[in-house]
């Protein structure tokens, strides 16, 4: 089913590289949403977006519940190996396979034994978050209990801060560590939002995963964003910060639907 020397090329592409990918200031970052198997969502963004005068960020989850989840990824592992430079594609939960399998995943049982290894061992590659100067920090899921935003590049797979950022979810209430939400994952009240803001001195969170959340929390200063027809047919989003744009909130974005 998939080309395993695309797949090669892609590890390639990945290896040695930071769990902490650092975005260049002088480029409109582009953030997109869960794709989850929407190729047609991901080829609009390239074909708009994919370029010098942007760098994309694909917020993870990748395969599984749409229509053509090996076309998705191989448009997205494609992209990476031409220019790496101007895409970069974070882990979400979906790509956390060699990890914490999960259910449901029609994609990653789809595989035959040799295609899920390799494809899992090159996923575990991925990088778990996104830096933009002006106070913007990009994941797929929540923020990690850390006291400075290079410990994410320390954080381990499997670890607790990776499960929060891979698997967290927010309430829009007070409290830290709430019990656990949708199907047991990690849920995190607006206290430890703003303790950890605080504490990493950003602006905005940029994130997805949560289909229930809505486009705004906490004042603004966090966005969710879906890219996929997967959960319906609502908008498919994302949200560019453009070059020397003064970021108070997540309003400052610029929200487009595709």
């Amino acid at each position: 089913m998939f080309d395993l020397s695309l797949v090669g090329e892609f590890r390639k592409a990945l290896e040695g590289g930071p769990r902490l990918v650092r975005l260049p200031p002088e480029r409109t970052a582009v953030f997109v949403g869960d794709t989850h198997g929407d190729r047609e969502a991901t080829e609009e963004v390239l074909r708009r977006y994919f370029d010098d005068q942007h760098v994309l960020v694909f917020l993870g989850d990748y395969v599984d519940r749409g229509p053509d989840s090996v076309g998705n990824l191989t448009v997205l592992m494609r992209a990476k190996i031409a220019h790496p430079e101007r895409i970069f594609l974070l882990m979400g939960n979906h790509e956390a396979w060699a990890v914490a399998p999960f259910t449901p995943a029609d994609f990653w049982r789809s595989l035959d034994p040799k295609e899920e290894k390799i494809l899992a061992e090159t996923l575990s590659l991925l990088p778990f978050a996104a830096l933009h100067p002006a106070g913007v920090l990009a994941v797929h899921g929540a923020l990690p209990d850390v006291d400075d935003v290079e410990e994410i590049n320390e954080i381990a797979l499997g670890s607790a801060n990776w499960r929060k950022m891979t698997w967290g979810d927010w309430v829009d209430g007070p409290g830290y560590c709430l019990d656990p939400g949708f199907f047991g994952r990690p849920a995190y009240g607006r206290d430890y939002f703003f303790a950890v803001m605080e504490r990493l001195r950003l602006k905005v969170l940029v994130r997805a995963h949560q289909p229930d959340a809505p486009l705004f929390l906490f004042g603004g200063r966090c966005l969710t964003l879906f890219t996929s027809h997967a959960y319906g047919p609502g908008p498919r989003r994302v949200a560019l910060l453009e070059s020397g744009r003064e970021i108070r909130s997540g309003h400052d974005l610029i929200i487009r639907a595709i």
